[in-house]
């Protein structure tokens, strides 16, 4: 089954690949021209479906399922900021560490280290006939510094529950094990698994 992925974010489409092997994951920027969607619903949800329905409707192919991620992190001391706000939290342009250093700045700028926080992902699927949503969770701490190079986003300043490390930190394999996006893909793919 072919998967059309409505996203140009490279973590996100080798994190998706990794986690859906039996599939053929393909960035819909390989079949048509990327462009831009704007995201302008207040959930994670409405964000995901609006991202599917613009590329499944772009590509015209009745015979694709398109698949899109709308995720984030929400910081409790910053009242669950940034949100569906995370991938432009720094700016229109921002890149993944500008996000990032904006995000360690405004926990700093509180006068604490961490925050209870936890990453959000809504996991939504769009085909000829149907439209789904599902959602993962992850829980942990967001640091007001960074530690580690692996994952991308947030991933180096956010330690999951239960562990001492951030996801920048620890062996991917774990990451994919606790991650939100994995727990959303888990339940896409009992949904995959009836179409």
């Amino acid at each position: 089954m072919k998967l059309v992925l409505a996203t140009s974010n490279k973590g996100k489409v080798k994190e998706i690949q990794a986690l859906c092997g039996d599939y053929e994951v393909i960035p819909y920027g390989e079949i048509i021209e990327e462009f831009e969607i704007i995201e302008d619903a207040d959930t994670f949800k409405e964000n995901a479906l609006i991202k599917a329905r613009a590329v499944f409707n772009a590509i015209n192919d009745d015979s694709i399922i398109v698949l899109a991620d709308d995720s984030g992190i929400s910081v409790d001391i910053l009242n669950g900021a940034p949100g569906i706000f995370s991938a432009r939290y720094g700016g229109t342009n921002a890149s993944d560490k500008d996000n990032l250093t904006k995000l360690m700045d405004a926990i700093k700028e509180k006068g604490v280290e961490s925050s209870p926080a936890h990453y959000t992902a809504a996991i939504a699927l769009v085909t000829k006939e149907s439209e789904f949503c599902v959602h993962g969770w992850m829980y942990g701490r967001a640091m007001s510094h960074a530690s580690g190079t692996k994952g991308f986003g947030y991933d180096p300043m956010f330690i999951p529950l239960g562990y001492e490390k951030t996801l920048g930190a620890l062996d991917n394999t774990i990451k994919r094990n606790l991650s939100h996006r994995s727990k959303a893909l888990h339940l896409a793919k009992i949904i995959l698994e009836t179409l």
